[in-house]
Formats: C-alpha cells, structure tokens, sequence
C-alpha cells in the first residue's frame, strides 16, 4: 500500500515572512511604520532570530493580518 505523504503546514513564521514579502512594501518602509531596526527585521526574515509579541502585533495591524482558527473557516 502507498504511503501517503501529508501536505506540510506552514508555519505563523513563515506566512508572516511569505506576507511581508507580497505586500509590495520595501523592508525600509515596514521597518520606519514598526520603529524597528532594519538588523531586526532583516534576522527576522533570514531566520536567524524571531520577533517579539509588540513588534508581531504591530507588523499585523500594519499589513492588516489577523489570526484565525481553522475552526472558523
């Protein structure tokens, strides 16, 4: 019997990553609206380190994300 291969979640992380990435803004600009140093960010999208709660708030009401259940849907 085949073994069935199960599609891979992403991760918060990476949907986050994916849109900062197709919100058309520069890094600069995400940076100047979050009063965020650009390393910060920079790290942040490399994987090299992870954002705090203030700034994740933040970067979701700037490119106006929300979180949501699977259960909602």
């Amino acid at each position: 019997m085949p073994k069935r291969t199960r599609k891979r979640k992403r991760t918060v992380t990476e949907q986050l990553r994916q849109a900062i990435e197709r919100s058309g803004q520069s890094r600069y600009a995400i940076c100047k609206a979050l009063d965020i140093d650009q390393g910060q960010l920079s790290k942040f999208m490399h994987g090299e380190r992870g954002l705090g709660l203030g700034v994740l708030d933040r970067l979701c009401a700037h490119l106006r994300l929300e979180l949501r259940s699977r259960k909602d849907e």
